[in-house]
């Protein structure tokens, strides 16, 4: 096996709010829509012959300008979702999100825990780069899942701060081979 997976982190979106739009209808902001188009050369110049996307509007609309640019289609999977955090929105989700970094075992009623989803977003990823041998794919998805997949391959420089500070929208490069995984982007350093 011999791929490259672009993770792309969704751009700005609406905030959740108890009444707002659920998590899979959150759509992005105008500023996230104009984050959304000022990735497309970045990502035009990795050559991708294929995108897929989690489910949730604001990850397909972050990839939608990227897909109109190369006219791909955009594939959906259930598997590359946001975390499952099983908390509603709140105000203080930062520090029940830095908590269950320290315990990544945690997982609250109707939630995953952190560690079931790394084993998630490594298995989904891996099986994209067989689906894919010898190609490039956009992911997108999200904040959380794109962490908590370094972690996952290993990268223990990512913990909660830098999820916390991970950009909207941030791109990082997985190359996966059956020998070895490199993956750069914000916050990382080559080992």
């Amino acid at each position: 096996m011999r791929a490259t997976l672009i993770l792309l982190r969704h751009a700005a979106p609406v905030i959740p709010s108890p009444g707002g739009p659920d998590d899979y209808t959150r759509p992005l902001t105008t500023e996230g829509h104009q984050q959304a188009r000022s990735v497309i050369d970045e990502l035009r110049a990795l050559a991708p012959h294929a995108i897929v996307s989690s489910p949730y509007l604001r990850a397909v609309q972050t990839v939608q300008p990227l897909a109109h640019a190369l006219g791909l289609p955009i594939r959906t999977d259930h598997e590359l979702r946001e975390w499952d955090s099983g908390l509603a929105p709140r105000p203080d989700y930062a520090r029940h999100y830095a908590l269950s970094w320290t315990m990544p075992r945690l997982a609250r009623v109707g939630g995953e825990s952190l560690d079931q989803l790394s084993r998630r977003a490594v298995a989904a990823l891996l099986a994209l780069a067989q689906q894919h041998d010898e190609g490039t794919v956009v992911v997108g998805s999200h904040g959380t899942f794109i962490a908590r997949a370094l972690v996952g391959f290993g990268f223990t420089q990512v913990d909660w701060a830098f999820s916390h500070a991970m950009p909207m929208p941030a791109i990082y490069r997985l190359d996966l081979t059956d020998r070895q995984i490199l993956a750069n982007g914000p916050g990382l350093t080559r080992p």
